[in-house]
């Protein structure tokens, strides 16, 4: 089986709240490197009820300081919401104070709503998806050594080379990904379909780079492991139920389990839940286990990274307790 990382986007459910959801993640990440999972990892979304984690950078130091060995960064950062020099300041910084074990994730979608990448982006250019790019290079240069004659600097930054990953649910990222040379990783925990062809486009123009001679593909999962397959698919209601949310154009908190999905939903509203959730792993050890395997194989994977929204943060604890077992 693929090393296993953890994607974790600090989860609001339904009846608590950010600083719940924050501790929490604090408490994850610590139980994660308990357990010997490879990275954490938490993602930068905005204006969104159920998430805490868009302060990403903010977020990552708190893990980081948190924990003692496992890599800790952005699943990812959103570039086009941000100057390059900025995130290049953040994430050396962070570099200073945990070397060795950052890592940065960048996504070229906005992560939010029209508005809120307006208010985001006030003193950005409206095309800004168009420049990412040449926003990543600038953020790579910021972070390599210093150049000759070289105007602007990130200090802290400069000479930290923070690893960079390309994160997508396109063919885009993975194609500029081989361009660049860089470590990619494909969002199919949410858009999964263009999974296969995304990994395929990837492996077969990637070119080589000095820090990177080989091409690392990293999957995202959705994995819920429990104590029989029964308990598990309840405990998936959850993530099905704020999947259906997004098809109705809904937020808010993730729903605690429901008994039955089936009064919930419309068949069209099912079929396309099930679209979204198609690259998801749910049951007993024995169940979760088969499903990885098969997924290894199909993909061919160089890592996965789990994701895991729960209502019961017990049972999420529990949940990547049971995979690391099956890992081991």
């Amino acid at each position: 089986m693929p090393p296993l990382s953890v994607l974790d986007l600090a989860p609001i459910v339904a009846g608590s709240d950010a600083v719940t959801a924050l501790h929490n993640s604090l408490a994850l990440a610590r139980h994660a490197e308990a357990l010997g999972y490879h990275r954490f990892w938490v993602a930068e979304h905005h204006n969104m009820d159920g998430v805490a984690s868009a302060a990403t950078a903010v977020l990552i130091g708190q893990i980081a300081r948190a924990t003692e060995r496992i890599r800790v960064g952005s699943g990812g950062i959103m570039l086009p919401n941000h100057a390059p020099l900025t995130i290049a300041e953040q994430f050396g910084t962070l570099a200073c104070f945990f070397p060795g074990r950052i890592d940065l994730g960048l996504g070229r979608a906005p992560g939010t709503d029209g508005p809120t990448m307006r208010a985001l982006r006030r003193h950005l250019s409206s095309a800004a998806e168009d420049r990412f790019p040449q926003d990543v290079q600038e953020l790579q240069a910021y972070l390599g050594p210093a150049r000759e004659g070289q105007v602007v600097r990130a200090i802290p930054g400069q000479g930290t080379e923070v690893p960079i990953w390309l994160l997508g649910s396109s063919l885009y990222s993975a194609q500029l990904a081989a361009y660049l040379g860089l470590p990619f990783a494909f969002a199919s925990h949410f858009a999964p379909e263009l999974l296969m062809q995304a990994l395929d486009l990837y492996r077969s123009q990637y070119r080589p780079s000095a820090r990177h001679p080989k091409p690392h593909a990293m999957v995202g999962l959705n994995v819920i492991v429990a104590d029989s397959d029964e308990q598990a698919q309840h405990l998936f209601t959850s993530l099905q139920q704020r999947f259906l949310g997004m098809q109705r154009g809904q937020r808010g908190p993730l729903p605690p389990p429901v008994d039955d999905m089936e009064a919930l939903w419309t068949p069209a509203e099912k079929a396309g839940v099930a679209r979204m959730l198609a690259e998801s792993v749910v049951g007993s050890p024995v169940t979760v286990r088969a499903g990885l395997r098969a997924t290894a194989e199909r993909t061919g994977a160089d890592e996965f990274i789990v994701a895991g929204a729960l209502h019961d943060f017990g049972a999420r604890l529990r949940s990547y307790e049971l995979l690391a077992q099956l890992a081991a």
